[in-house]
């Protein structure tokens, strides 16, 4: 077998694998009719050496409604501080999600290096009837200069309700 040949064989199993290991679309998705779901949010990161900055991060809390043909309701949208306590919410009723739709909420950016890690998020939501999971993620993003910082992290299920 040739180089290429491996190389291009070798590329293609690799691909398969991390896919497989990633989750991919393969499988059935996974019906629920409600979570509570956990995401962190950073409102700053440090960049050096040789001098350490500190680096604000504006961040995008962003919720999509993957269910083709069912909507859901967001419940709540709290955060809490790096200590755990609750600084606020976000929703003062519930809001409604068509099919496919998606809400985001912006959280401020802060020069306030004192203020810790940054947010923890608790998102609520349920279903009259199970649907597909929702994507939870949070996008931060940040500039220092001229050099751009963003990232994602996505929403971890700490409660479920499947009935």
């Amino acid at each position: 077998m040739s180089r290429v040949k491996r190389l291009w064989l070798m590329t293609v199993l690799a691909t398969l694998l991390l896919f497989t290991l990633s989750g991919g679309v393969a499988g059935a998705p996974k019906l629920i009719k409600g979570q509570t779901v956990y995401i962190p949010c950073y409102s700053n990161v440090i960049s050096g050496p040789p001098i350490y900055m500190v680096v604000p991060l504006r961040a995008n809390l962003v919720i999509h409604n993957t269910d083709p043909s069912q909507p859901i309701t967001i419940l709540r949208i709290d955060d809490y501080d790096s200590d755990g306590k609750k600084v606020s919410s976000y929703l003062k009723q519930p809001v409604k999600l068509n099919p496919l739709a998606a809400t985001r909420v912006v959280i401020k950016e802060t020069k306030k290096e004192a203020e810790g890690l940054g947010a923890n998020f608790i998102i609520q939501w349920q279903a009259d009837k199970r649907v597909n999971e929702p994507i939870i993620e949070c996008l931060m993003l940040g500039t220092l200069g001229n050099q751009g910082f963003s990232f994602t992290a996505q929403g971890r299920i700490i409660q479920e309700e499947s009935e």
